[in-house]
């Protein structure tokens, strides 16, 4: 699947459909002005930039997702993960523990999908 890139704002829209799912594009309107401050337009071009990028279709007047939030966020986590550690998920959680400590609570979840991921 191609890398979807998001600005800040796109990003927030997008949560705001995922949460949503599925509206209306006038809802859509509504909820965006109350937001953002933004025009019909505004949320039309904003919503036709998320379409064309595949992340939703909007199906006469019910906008959908085609990519689920988890799925999306998971994508740009691996993304991270590729770019930034060059793949290495050891690396990564080296990292991101080096200046803190997990809760046993934490740590338990952590190995819970360890877990999970080794039995496919």
């Amino acid at each position: 699947m191609a890398e979807i890139q998001l600005g800040v704002i796109e990003a927030r829209f997008a949560d705001m459909i995922w949460e949503h799912e599925p509206v209306t594009s006038s809802e859509l309107v509504k909820l965006a002005a109350e937001a953002f401050a933004w025009k019909r337009t505004t949320t039309h071009t904003v919503l036709k930039r998320l379409c064309d990028k595949g992340l939703f279709q909007n199906n006469k007047g019910t906008v959908i997702c085609l990519i689920s939030r988890g799925q999306f966020y998971a994508m740009q986590s691996r993304k991270f993960v590729e770019d930034t550690f060059h793949g290495s998920l050891p690396a990564f959680i080296a990292a991101f523990t080096k200046n803190s400590t997990l809760t046993s609570e934490e740590a338990a979840e952590i190995r819970k999908i360890i877990d999970h991921a080794e039995e496919g």
